[in-house]
Parts: structure tokens; C-alpha cells; sequence
């Protein structure tokens, strides 16, 4: 009988990885930094996700939320949601997890290069964006104008806040948040409001820009009027994500289809024109 390839290995069979780092990033998210026991890199693109698991129970897609560009670990912000996450999240640096992948279709990088970017992101929608952001960020001379949106329900739910304090300082990006709405007692000083709030006033040059989406379902429509009302109405200029409840990673146990698309395999990321005429995607 013959041998497994490796790429079939990596597919089928979990790799064991370290926890280098546990960081808390809101009540119920978590951020993992992550090493192949081997000391090999994960060679991810921004957009894939990977299929982590705990001896003893199944397995979970997880989207990468680090960028290739940093070696050494990758990164996967999760919440808190479900018997796999709720394990993973009592979990201490030093211990194992094994994971499958990278799986699935990531951001287009070329059709990205040279153009005007709005990546826009709801919700725990940063982690898989926050791949691509730290990728333009180690990349910058590759893109025209990067901008970042990010819409969250409260400021306790709001992810990555510290990277996102530095992509609004750091020069390299024009960074705008905001929160559904506040406490009354809080001392957050952002927009309040829904995202698309942030994309009335813009001012691009719509024949050379792309719009990356990554978010709750409840956000689509709403931003991508938005962006059509911005004069983004030509093919590849709006790039969804859209993660599903993918299980398996591989195509075969069907709970991630879109009619005939698999998410899994044939997405996560999708042009707008790919999906939106196809019942459920949006």
C-alpha cells in the first residue's frame, strides 16, 4: 500500500502544535499565538482557515488572523462558543493542540495590488481581516491607500483594540471604528452608530478601489449599497467572506454549501458577483 503524500498528511491528519501565548481580548474572545511543534511555518495565505482540535473531542474551522508575513507562529482570535472553544479557551501556554490546513480559497491578493482598499470588518469579522491588514501593513509599497472600518456592538466587544489604537496612529492606514452603542457610564470617546455610518462621506477614486467585507450576514447588504452608492460597480471590486458553518474542511460532509458551492473549499472568500444572485449567501 502506498504512503500518504504530505500534502495528503496535512489534509487528514493533525499536526501538533504549541501555544506559545493566551491573550483575553474581550469577555468571550481569546487571542492564540500558536508554533508547529516542528518549527515549520503554516505557509497560510490571508482568508484561509485551519481545522484545530483537542484529543478527546472533534474538530473546529478556525480562521488564521496573523499574516504569512510574520514567521515564527500564526494567530487565531476565537470566541467562545461551543464545547471545542469553550476547551480551548482553559487552555495554557505550553500545551497541544493539533491542527489540519490551511484550508480553503484566501483574499486575491492580485487583484488587490495597486489599488485603493476598504477593508471593512463587523464583529468578531476582524480576526480573519486582521490577516490581510497585517499583510498590507508588512507590504505597504504593494497597495495605493489602505482604509480600515470596523463596527462592533459596544466597546466591551470591540477586538484587537490595541491594534487598532495603532493602525489609527501608525501613519500607514486610515483607521475608523465605531460601536452600535455605548453605555451610559462609559468612557469610550469613538463613533457611535452602524458602520455603514463611516462610508457615507468617503472620498475615492472608485475605478481603482476594492472593498473587502468580512462580518455578520445582518451587515452585507446594508455595506454593500453603501459601496455601490460609492461608484464600486464594476466585477472584482467587492470581496465577501463568507464563513459558514464549515465541519470538515474538505467538501465532504456538506453543512457549509451554497447551492452548488462548497465555503470550505470553494471560499471562504468570494467576489461579490460569485455569490450574490445564489440563494443564502448574503
Amino acid at each position: 500500500m502506498s504512503q500518504p503524500s504530505q500534502t495528503e498528511t496535512s489534509i487528514y491528519s493533525p499536526r501538533p502544535c504549541r501555544l506559545l501565548s493566551v491573550n483575553k481580548l474581550t469577555p468571550q474572545d481569546k487571542l492564540f499565538r500558536l508554533q508547529l511543534r516542528d518549527g515549520s511555518e503554516l505557509q497560510h495565505q490571508p482568508g484561509q482557515f485551519i481545522q484545530l482540535s483537542i484529543p478527546g473531542l472533534t474538530d473546529a474551522p478556525l480562521s488564521v488572523a496573523s499574516s504569512p508575513t510574520r514567521n515564527g507562529y500564526f494567530e487565531l482570535g476565537v470566541r467562545k462558543a461551543g464545547i471545542l472553544t469553550s476547551a480551548l479557551h482553559r487552555l495554557q501556554p505550553g500545551e497541544q493542540v493539533g491542527i489540519r490546513g490551511p484550508f480553503g480559497r484566501p483574499f486575491q491578493l492580485d487583484d488587490l495590488r495597486g489599488k485603493q482598499l476598504l477593508l471593512i470588518a463587523g464583529g468578531c469579522g476582524l480576526a480573519p481581516l486582521r490577516s490581510l491588514i497585517q499583510y498590507c501593513q508588512d507590504r505597504r509599497d504593494e497597495f495605493a491607500t489602505v482604509q480600515i472600518f470596523y463596527g462592533a456592538r459596544s466597546p466591551q466587544d470591540m477586538l484587537f483594540q490595541q491594534d487598532l489604537s495603532a493602525w489609527q496612529t501608525g501613519g500607514s492606514f486610515n483607521c475608523r471604528y465605531t460601536v452600535d452603542k455605548k453605555p451610559v457610564d462609559s468612557c469610550f470617546d469613538g463613533e457611535t452608530g452602524l458602520i455603514t455610518n463611516l462610508l457615507n462621506d468617503l472620498q475615492i477614486d472608485a475605478a481603482n478601489s476594492c472593498a473587502v467585507i468580512v462580518g455578520p450576514p445582518t451587515m452585507y447588504r446594508p455595506v454593500i449599497s453603501a459601496l455601490r452608492r460609492l461608484g464600486l460597480n464594476s466585477e472584482k471590486q467587492i470581496m465577501v467572506s463568507l464563513e459558514r458553518q464549515m465541519r470538515c474542511g474538505v467538501g465532504k460532509c456538506g453543512h457549509c454549501t451554497i447551492e452548488h458551492l462548497y465555503c470550505c473549499q470553494d471560499g471562504p472568500i468570494f467576489w461579490l458577483e460569485e455569490v450574490e444572485h445564489l440563494r443564502g449567501a448574503l
